[in-house]
């Protein structure tokens, strides 16, 4: 297991994240659908799609990739989901300084510079049916690792099972924040879309860490 990331493995997670989000696109649809107005998933295919495509030139370290991923998602996806994770790479990439490579605490703070970012925006909290339901479960994930000496890589699987547990834990919840929460009751039992979409992202960063 990789005890640093590199530029490489910020590449290889953008890659990894577009080819989660297109296949899951419809499954995304139809959450947003349920409690959202269903654009989720096909505003998700098409902002990392275009930052694939804009990452083609390459790009000289972790921070320049995040910036470039938060630029594109800013410019091309539109809805809540445009401005939340454009502004949580564009903090994640800050948050890094001026490393060269990313280590255990490094994810930590990439996530907790992505965390920011999105409350800034969106002004939720945690219980609240939103995507800060699977982000702040995979920081204390990731702190724990962290603190106990573990691995970059280590960090983010234990941030991804966390992120997908945060989303699925989702489901019961009275949604209070964002579009769903003009549902009211009828929120409950559906899991939320934007969470959904936080882990497979986060699944995607730790797949990458095994092929860069």
């Amino acid at each position: 297991m990789s005890d640093t990331l590199t530029t490489a493995w910020a590449l290889a997670w953008i890659r990894g994240a577009q080819a989660v989000l297109a296949e899951n696109r419809m499954l995304l649809i139809e959450l947003d659908r349920q409690i959202g107005d269903g654009d989720h998933g096909a505003n998700m295919d098409k902002g990392f799609t275009a930052a694939v495509a804009k990452l083609e030139a390459g790009a000289e370290t972790v921070q320049d990739v995040l910036k470039v991923v938060a630029q594109t998602l800013m410019s091309t996806v539109g809805g809540a989901a445009g401005p939340l994770y454009g502004t949580a790479f564009l903090r994640a990439s800050k948050a890094l300084g001026d490393s060269s490579e990313v280590d255990a605490a490094g994810v930590v703070a990439l996530l907790e510079g992505a965390l920011e970012g999105i409350v800034a925006r969106g002004k939720a909290t945690t219980g609240e049916k939103t995507m800060v339901d699977a982000w702040t479960p995979a920081i204390a994930a990731a702190q724990a690792v962290a603190e106990a000496g573990g691995s970059a890589t280590e960090a983010l699987y234990a941030a991804s099972k966390a992120a997908l547990e945060g989303a699925e834990a989702t489901i019961p919840m009275l949604a209070t924040k964002g579009r769903a929460s003009y549902l009211g009751e009828r929120s409950i039992g559906h899991q939320d879309p934007g969470a959904t979409s936080t882990a497979y992202i986060l699944a995607a960063a730790a797949d990458a860490s095994g092929l860069a």
